[in-house]
């Protein structure tokens, strides 16, 4: 739903069109296409100012960063230890479910074992009860993008969090940190075909990185070389290695077998570090899961541990296989009863249905909005089919069932290209603030908002999204 806004200011529509012909020629997100109007020159809607939201959450999203990256820590030391035996068994089965040998064997080199992801990125729901964070992305896209943002928006007199260069200046010192003893290290995104439509924003990123002082190239992983003892790209030896490509993809992706190899030989510095455990949805069932309640709070204290039981909704893994008949599905009920499997969900209604299905990683449809079913969006027809599937595809790619949580509403204005007029959208927003680990400590370097209509139940980059950097209101 969007209205015209009355007495429309030359000064917001100038601001509009300058960014906008900041974006010429540039492919900063190559999310959905639809028809654009031919001056348009991205695929989503343009606003003339950043989305004000209120000091207390920023605030909060700061005091997030440290417990976002204990949670990653503690993941990994239970990890390590339900290996070994120390902690249930299970932990370690749900996540290796499905992987092969060579993923693996690299989440489990000693020495490796400590390392944890320096870039970490939330999806973020402001709801009428608080904030609801429905995953965390270690490999994300939208890094250039907001960078971009940032950059124009600061220039047109906003003050952003994070600032106009939050983006560069925290990504840049979490890569310096990689390879500390090297005064001039060279970095290369190595981008997989997956990954494409991330290159054109990768691109753009790696050239403000070398501008502000760190030596950084894109490129396609087949353009890699492995010479004696270094991997190399244009004759340059390569200090660090900023791995875009997902780990489902390994055996698509050209002299992977030598990427492998120098990573393995502490050849190159490599983030995010190849952990599947670490990129898995179904870490947030498990963060629930009562029987590792007492493993959790000791990984993570009490503190980090309730914060992150308030923010991350009630989520389960779907595993198919049939329960004793004394047991339930913890917490899960309908109509006021226990659930014993997940099949009894076909008869819920659509009111009970406030639920959604996706797959929790290691494959194409775990990124982005594919492969996810809200369930009082679709039939019970459809929800009865998604439900049948995702226990099918338990083996191979698990899928957990979440809690639904609505945004509140906000309003956000936009450039109309067809009318020349600022026009309003009541809508529901996704904040994704993005945190770099520089040493041990995570900061926030700024925050990309996507806006959608009211009659949109996903939210995510689309031809009716805005998407803007956030600035306190």
């Amino acid at each position: 739903m969007s209205s015209t806004v009355p007495n429309n200011s030359d000064a917001q529509k100038q601001r509009v069109l300058q960014l906008n012909q900041a974006m010429a020629g540039l492919d900063l997100f190559a999310g959905p296409q639809r028809p654009l109007h031919p001056e348009q020159n991205s695929t989503f809607r343009l606003a003339p100012e950043p989305l004000f939201v209120d000091q207390e959450i920023v605030d909060l999203l700061s005091e997030l960063a440290e417990v976002f990256h204990a949670f990653y820590v503690a993941a990994n030391r239970l990890y390590n230890r339900s290996v070994r035996g120390s902690v249930p068994g299970f932990y370690h089965e749900y996540l290796d479910q499905g992987k092969p040998e060579t993923v693996l064997e690299y989440a489990r080199l000693n020495r490796f074992r400590t390392h944890v992801p320096v870039v970490i990125r939330p999806d973020v729901l402001i709801t009428e009860q608080g904030l609801a964070v429905t995953e965390l992305d270690s490999v994300p896209g939208g890094m250039g993008l907001l960078a971009f943002l940032m950059q124009q928006y600061s220039a047109m007199g906003f003050e952003l969090v994070g600032g106009a260069d939050g983006i560069i200046r925290c990504f840049a010192a979490a890569l310096r940190e990689l390879s500390p003893q090297i005064a001039d290290p060279f970095v290369v995104v190595t981008v997989s075909d997956e990954s494409n439509d991330y290159r054109g924003e990768m691109e753009w990123l790696a050239q403000e990185l070398t501008k502000a002082g760190l030596r950084t190239q894109v490129c396609h992983p087949r353009d890699l070389v492995f010479c004696q003892d270094r991997l190399m790209l244009g004759g340059l030896k390569i200090d660090i290695l900023y791995r875009f490509f997902e780990l489902f993809d390994l055996k698509n992706i050209p002299q992977i077998d030598l990427i492998l190899y120098a990573i393995r030989k502490e050849m190159v510095a490599v983030t995010p570090p190849l952990k599947h455990h670490l990129e898995e949805k179904l870490l947030f069932a498990l963060l629930h899961h009562p029987v590792l309640f007492e493993v959790w709070r000791e990984a993570l204290g009490k503190s980090a541990m309730s914060r992150l039981q308030e923010v991350f909704p009630q989520t389960w893994i779907m595993d198919p296989r049939p329960l004793p008949p004394h047991a339930v599905i913890p917490d899960l009920k309908l109509d006021g009863l226990p659930v014993t499997d997940f099949r009894q969900l076909a008869q819920a209604s659509q009111r009970e249905r406030q639920l959604v299905i996706k797959p929790s990683g290691f494959s194409p449809t775990a990124w982005g909005s594919r492969g996810v079913t809200i369930g009082h969006d679709v039939s019970s027809q459809d929800w009865e089919s998604t439900i049948n599937e995702a226990l099918a595809a338990f083996e191979q790619t698990p899928h957990i069932l979440q809690e639904f949580h609505k945004g509140r509403k906000v309003s956000v204005s936009y450039y109309d290209f067809e009318t020349g007029a600022i026009r309003r959208m009541h809508g529901r927003a996704r904040l994704c603030p993005y945190y770099y680990v520089i040493g041990d400590s995570p900061v926030l370097a700024g925050i990309l908002a996507t806006v959608v209509p009211l009659n949109k139940k996903m939210i995510h980059g689309m031809s009716e999204a805005v998407m803007v950097p956030v600035a306190v209101k």
